[in-house]
């Protein structure tokens, strides 16, 4: 019970958010109404993701250096979860952009940043595939993942700040605790991230015991 404290945490974390997220008053804002109720869903999604890239390239890094599979797997199942959020922060960021915006994908340096982001970690995957040899399929992917996290950065956060984006926090426009993340909204918010964030963590490691079962028992 004591090593599981954290999943029921963030089982309520992500509960409350999910009750809060569609009961909490939210800011009467023009253009954006009822739909900022999505900042509970989609910026969590992206939280998330973000978190398991970074842990996936600790990994890569780590295995590099210790050469141990275990590092590997580490790396690989960190990525597998982290496109599940990547997928879900797609989809409800184009519901989202269709509301607000008019369109499912309009040309915006983060959204187009996003999109090739995705399909770098999902070249990630297909490399991986590629290659049957266990050592030279780790060492080769674990360099791909080291270079694509910072690429992914870049895309994400520093080029949509350098030219016009539609979207909060980028090209000029204010971010959202900038002028309408209210208490009421942040208290529901900062749950959700974290709570999202953990259960990320801890899909991730389910996916990697079940990885390290299916390994022992090719093995046998």
């Amino acid at each position: 019970m004591k090593e599981n404290w954290w999943k029921i945490f963030a089982s309520v974390l992500v509960l409350y958010s999910l009750v809060g997220g569609l009961l909490i008053e939210v800011p009467a804002l023009p253009i954006l109404h009822e739909s900022i109720r999505n900042l509970y869903y989609h910026v969590p999604m992206w939280f998330s993701m973000i978190l398991l890239y970074l842990i996936s390239v600790i990994y890569s890094i780590k295995y590099l250096g210790s050469g141990s599979i275990n590092h590997d797997l580490l790396a690989v199942e960190s990525v597998n979860t982290g496109i599940v959020f990547c997928f879900l922060g797609l989809g409800s960021g184009m519901l989202w952009a269709n509301i607000t915006w008019g369109d499912y994908w309009p040309n915006d340096p983060k959204l187009n940043g996003s999109a090739i982001s995705t399909l770098m970690y999902l070249a990630y995957l297909v490399l991986r595939n590629s290659i049957d040899e266990e050592q030279k399929r780790a060492k080769i992917s674990a360099v791909y993942n080291i270079f694509a996290f910072p690429v992914m950065i870049v895309l994400l956060f520093i080029l949509p700040r350098m030219t016009d984006s539609l979207h909060p926090g980028n090209g000029g426009n204010p971010g959202f605790g900038g002028y309408d993340l209210d208490k009421k909204m942040r208290l529901v918010f900062y749950p959700a991230v974290l709570g999202w964030m953990l259960i990320g963590c801890w899909i991730m490691n389910i996916r990697y015991r079940l990885r390290k079962l299916e390994d022992v028992d090719n093995a046998l």
